[in-house]
C-alpha cells in the first residue's frame, strides 16, 4: 500500500504528494513537509484515494517531517511577514541604486539562515552593493537569483484567460517548449493577444491540447487534470 498522501501547501496553494512513512496522518492535519526552502506547512486533504498514489516516482516525493506544532505555525507566519518586509526593503534599495531589475519574490529558508531574492532583468546586473545592503539589514546569507518571465508567472501566480489559476502556478512541475506550430495544428487563429499568457509567452495549454487530441483518459488521469 502506498504511503503517499495529498496535502495543500499553505504557501503556494498547490496540491503536494508527500510520503507519510510511519506517521499516523489524518485528514485536516497540519504538517511540516520537506521543501526546497527547508520546510513548508501543508494541510492533509486526501489519505486514501488513488489520486494520492498516482505518481510515477513515489521515492521522489517529499517526506512529511512531523505534524506541525503551534510553534511551527507561528514561525511560518512570522517568516511570511519577514519576507514581505524584505521585499519592501529590497525594492526601496533597487530604486535608490537605480538598478535595471524587477524584484519578483523573496523566500526565506525555514531555518532563517538564508534568503533568496528572485528577480528578472534583461541582462547581467552588478548587485554587489545591493547584496551588502541586504546582508547588513537582515544578518543572513543572501542569494540573488535571476529568473525568466515564465518562472516569474509561476512564482507570482494569477488567473489565465480561462478564468482558472495559471497552470504553471497550480500543478505544472516543469516547463515544456510551446511553439506556434502547436496552435496552427489546432486551427487556432494566430493572434498574439489571444494565445499568449500573462508572462507574454505562448500559453502552456496549447501543448496540453495537442497531446490530448484523440486520446481517452482513465478515471485517475481525469482526477489529476482536475487537480
Amino acid at each position: 500500500m502506498s504511503d503517499l498522501v495529498c496535502l495543500i501547501s499553505e504557501r503556494t496553494g498547490k496540491i503536494v504528494r508527500a510520503r507519510k512513512g510511519d506517521l499516523d496522518i489524518r485528514m485536516g492535519d497540519l504538517c511540516l513537509i520537506e521543501s526546497d526552502f527547508g520546510g513548508d506547512l501543508a494541510v492533509v486533504v486526501d489519505t486514501a484515494s488513488g489520486v494520492c498514489s498516482h505518481m510515477k516516482q513515489a521515492d521522489a516525493a517529499p517526506r512529511i517531517v512531523r505534524r506541525a506544532s503551534d510553534e511551527d505555525d507561528r514561525k511560518f507566519r512570522w517568516l511570511l511577514d519577514r519576507e514581505a518586509r524584505a521585499f519592501e526593503f529590497c525594492q526601496k534599495k533597487i530604486q535608490e541604486r537605480t538598478l535595471p531589475m524587477k524584484l519578483t519574490a523573496v523566500r526565506y529558508f525555514f531555518n532563517e539562515k538564508k534568503g533568496i531574492f528572485f528577480y528578472t532583468a534583461d541582462g547581467r546586473i552588478d548587485f554587489r552593493q545591493l547584496v551588502r545592503d541586504l546582508a547588513k539589514e537582515f544578518k543572513m546569507r543572501i542569494e540573488m537569483r535571476q529568473i525568466g518571465v515564465r518562472d516569474e508567472a509561476k512564482l507570482v501566480g494569477g488567473l489565465g484567460v480561462c478564468g482558472r489559476p495559471l497552470c504553471c502556478a497550480s500543478f505544472m512541475r516543469t516547463f515544456e517548449p510551446v511553439t506556434i506550430q502547436k496552435a496552427r495544428k489546432q486551427q487556432i487563429v494566430i493572434n498574439p493577444t489571444k494565445i499568449s499568457g500573462l508572462c507574454g509567452r505562448l500559453m502552456c495549454c496549447l501543448g496540453f491540447e495537442e497531446e490530448s487530441r484523440g486520446r481517452i483518459y482513465s478515471e485517475d488521469e481525469y482526477a489529476l487534470i482536475e487537480d
